[in-house]
């Protein structure tokens, strides 16, 4: 006989369990389970959720020695086919186990857990015999009844349960706080039975509606026969039989004025059926979206249109980089190409950087596409994510729009990828499974046979560089460049004045605006246009010291300074979380003269308030868009001119459209470049290129002010002219000297631990051993010559926040070239220095093609 097998990659994260487990498919599930099903599985003594990859068959097996699937989650597969293959693919790439691959997939919602549920034992059910229990009575042989065997407490600790047929064990602590043995000991003896099953974090929505059950002249008999004490049941009916359709009950309450009491008695009558239906959480209910057409195309547009429909006609799988200048256009190409694959019958996904510019770009799409555009962003809540989710595996939109995880969305017959703001490190996830969107959706459109649009005005080096090159060392994908040099008609890219903040010092002004930025702010205010002002920072300052002492407000768990915050006077770490009420006094000498240093967007804000009384600052950063909605509500409020200045962080630097914003100042320019971080130079031009091209995007020109005390800085010079070959060029030169990418491809390896001196010799060790296996591959120590494969280690060192969360931090940082897995080599050797050391409290992270280098 041969039985149907399926192998389970189980939700426990741990080195032992990332491999696939084999179980027995039930016949009652035979014709259900799939590859990508969602499953319950008994593993060791409890229940707990996997995924199917993989369906095979096995002759001459005694089933009694293998475990069958305990129960199948979900009717519809949640991840079809291609994602478990692209997981696996994540699994290999990232360094990562494939159930952290698998679960980035699936909405919060499906990432279950298992319930205990409790229940009275069959032969406990009645007030009768409870055979197998006499050993509680030493000596007796005979059935004994429940009331000889259980003491007064287990008696009413049964009734509950009885009366409740079944309760979670939860419900049975939290009513019995004190019992915990008592119920340990009446399981163990067959009173009580366990079963455990997967409980999902959130139900499908469903809302009770009512109908009429009679038609015809059977409804003209009803309303007849209802008496006058009967009165409000007949308008009921009345109603019903008027609107036709199924009403929300509510709805029915609230238009009537009647009780759900009245409805019910209906419903008894045999004249009304109530039914529960199931129904979408909207993010978007009761938003209606001004619906918008095609804009005519530039020369340019055309060029890049007619070039990306050739590949979705031919159904070919390629990747563009769309390099286009601020305002040229990118999003109406965008909207175009999606209408062009929708027609031929695909699917498409949209990526967003920022949750900022989900809302505006949210507004276009809606407008454009209407029902067929699905939203998934973490700012829904659970239920509405989960909804959007269900959608897209439904096939009841074409469209699914996005941050990062929205490259996961289940579409069946993908067509085209889009990735707007491809430069982004937000792309990039800082947490297991640590993968960038950008490889991973070159990566699913090649399953599909589908394009993908890199698109930027200011594309990362590592993309710009493959297109130019063929690959490179990113060979995996060699985009075909498209360009777009000029904004439409009537509208030019902003001047820009770089301001040194060095010179406004010398003469005499302390301010932090610059008097050609205060000017320019004034006479914004004077002819009723608008300003936004950049600062990449954000709290009230960045750091409060004692200038008596030279004491430092640090945390306590993490080796940084913490920030003030103005509005809750408090002092937090931005890193583990840690807060403190802000001294008055300096807590090592009592001193007075305890200041704050820096500049944060909430000092900024204040001081606009001072310099120019009555002016409306908007501010958005972390601490004002944490509410549900706060991002589009602040956008709105300023795109309705409720505010003459946006201020804010890197989140109102890119991607938003404002017709009346003429001017754009820059507090500090120079933040980026003092981080211990290569890209330094690259993320500051791209930061300053981004945030002067919000200015004059329309009719009325643009003016731009850099203030920086690095005006000199060619990320600086470059970006005020807008050329970013230029700064490509020279950026270049460096990378190339230094062997950084897009020369190199980098592995960052971070240990740590709550105990230094150990954590010094695991570190020591894990180099060594990575040293002598690249050696032995003749790889290692070959970056400088000109050989194909090559690879260097860097390190141990202390990473440049040594401390975070009581725990030390080392880094080994990795470079490599050329076709070697230097990848699978570093995973191999974490694990041997896992096994080798046996310490709990020792954690590897490995980050490959890291963004931060922190």
């Amino acid at each position: 006989m041969t039985y149907r097998m399926a192998k389970v990659i189980v939700d426990v994260p741990s080195r032992e369990t990332d491999r696939p487990f084999d179980y027995l498919i039930p016949e009652s599930m035979a014709g259900w389970i799939e590859v990508g099903s969602r499953v319950g599985v008994p593993f060791g003594r409890r229940t707990v959720q996997g995924f199917v990859v993989s369906l095979h068959e096995q002759p001459e097996m005694d089933p009694a020695r293998m475990k069958p699937i305990q129960e199948l989650l979900d009717m519809m597969p949640p991840l079809p086919p291609d994602l478990v293959e692209l997981a696996e693919w994540m699994s290999r790439k990232y360094a990562c186990s494939l159930i952290a691959a698998l679960q980035a997939m699936i909405p919060a919602a499906l990432k279950g857990k298992a319930e205990r549920y409790i229940r009275v034992a069959d032969d406990a059910a009645e007030e009768g015999a409870l055979t197998g229990a006499v050993g509680r009575v030493e000596g007796e042989t005979n059935d004994f009844t429940l009331s000889h065997l259980l003491t007064p407490a287990e008696e009413e600790i049964l009734r509950f349960v009885r009366a409740s047929d079944t309760v979670t064990m939860n419900q049975l602590g939290a009513k019995y706080p004190e019992a915990a043995g008592l119920i340990k000991d009446m399981l163990a003896l067959g009173v009580l039975t366990e079963s455990q099953a997967i409980k999902d974090k959130v139900r499908k929505k469903t809302v009770k509606t009512v109908a009429a059950a009679v038609s015809g002249e059977a409804a003209q008999e009803a309303l007849a026969s209802f008496g006058p004490q009967a009165r409000r049941q007949k308008e009921v009916l009345q109603y019903l039989l008027e609107v036709g359709l199924p009403q929300s009950l509510q709805d029915v309450l609230q238009a009537l004025q009647v009780t759900a009491g009245t409805v019910k008695k209906l419903a008894e009558k045999g004249f009304a059926v109530i039914e529960d239906v199931e129904v979408f959480r909207d993010p978007y209910q009761g938003r209606r979206f001004q619906r918008s057409e095609p804009l005519p195309r530039t020369p340019e547009q055309e060029l890049v249109y007619q070039r990306l429909a050739e590949t979705l006609d031919a159904q070919r799988h390629e990747v563009f980089l769309l390099h286009g200048v601020t305002g040229s256009g990118k999003t109406e190409v965008y909207l175009q190409t999606i209408e062009r694959c929708i027609a031929s019958g695909r699917q498409a996904i949209v990526l967003v950087p920022e949750i900022s510019l989900t809302p505006q770009m949210v507004e276009r799409f809606k407008g454009r596409f209407g029902a067929k555009v699905a939203v998934l962003h973490s700012r829904l809540s659970t239920g509405e994510r989960y909804d959007e989710w269900r959608k897209i595996r439904e096939g009841r939109v074409e469209v699914a729009i996005g941050a990062r995880s929205a490259i996961f969305a289940p579409f069946s017959k993908l067509g085209l990828i889009v990735m707007d703001e491809e430069h982004e490190t937000s792309y990039k996830q800082e947490e297991t499974p640590k993968y960038h969107a950008r490889d991973v959706a070159v990566r699913r459109a090649r399953q599909h046979g589908a394009a993908v649009i890199l698109g930027s005005a200011t594309p990362s080096l590592e993309s710009y560089h493959a297109a130019r090159s063929g690959g490179g060392e990113y060979g995996e994908f060699a985009p075909i460049l498209l360009e777009m040099k000029q904004r439409p008609a009537g509208s030019r890219l902003p001047g820009v004045q770089i301001v040194d903040m060095r010179e406004e010092l010398k003469e005499g002004n302390r301010s932090m605006f610059s008097r050609a930025l205060h000017q320019g702010i004034a006479a914004r205010l004077e002819r009723g246009e608008q300003t936004v002002l950049l600062l990449n920072r954000r709290g009230y300052s960045t750091f409060v010291m004692c200038r008596t002492c030279g004491y430092v407000a640090s945390c306590p768990n993490c080796d940084i300074s913490l920030t003030y915050h103005q509005k809750s006077n408090n002092l937090r770490c931005h890193y583990c979380g840690y807060a403190e009420v802000a001294p008055s006094v300096c807590p090592e000498c009592g001193s007075e003269h305890i200041r704050y240093f820096g500049t944060g967007t909430q000092r900024v804000e204040g001081e606009l308030a001072k310099l120019f009384p009555g002016i409306r600052v908007i501010r958005m950063d972390v601490d004002t868009t944490s509410e549900k909605g706060a991002h589009e509500k602040l956008l709105q409020a300023f795109r309705e001119k409720k505010g003459d200045v946006l201020l804010g962080t890197q989140m109102v630097a890119k991607g938003l459209d404002f017709p009346d914003v003429t001017l754009v100042g820059v507090i500090a320019a120079d933040t980026a470049l003092n981080f211990p971080d290569f890209r330094s130079a690259e993320k500051t031009f791209q930061l300053l290129t981004q945030v002067a091209g919000r200015a004059g995007r329309h009719q009325l020109p643009g003016e731009v002010f850099i203030q920086s005390y690095m005006p000199e800085h060619y990320s600086i010079v470059h970006a005020s002219g807008h050329d970013y070959l230029s700064f490509v060029r020279e950026e270049l030169k460096t990378r190339k000297t230094m062997h950084y990418p897009p020369y190199s491809r980098l592995i960052l390896v971070t240990l740590s631990h709550e105990k230094l001196p150990l954590l010094l010799r695991m570190a020591e060790n894990f180099a060594g051993d990575l040293r002598a296996k690249a050696q032995r591959q003749g790889w290692f120590g070959s970056l400088d010559r000109f050989v194909p494969a090559a690879l260097d280690i860097l390190g141990p060192v202390a990473s440049p926040i040594p401390r975070i969360k009581n725990r030390y931090r080392i880094q080994c940082m990795v470079k490599y070239r050329g076709d070697l897995d230097a990848v699978g080599l570093v995973r191999e050797t974490a694990a041997a220095t896992l096994d080798q050391w046996r310490d709990a409290m020792l954690q590897i992270s490995i980050d490959v093609d890291p963004q931060m280098l922190m």
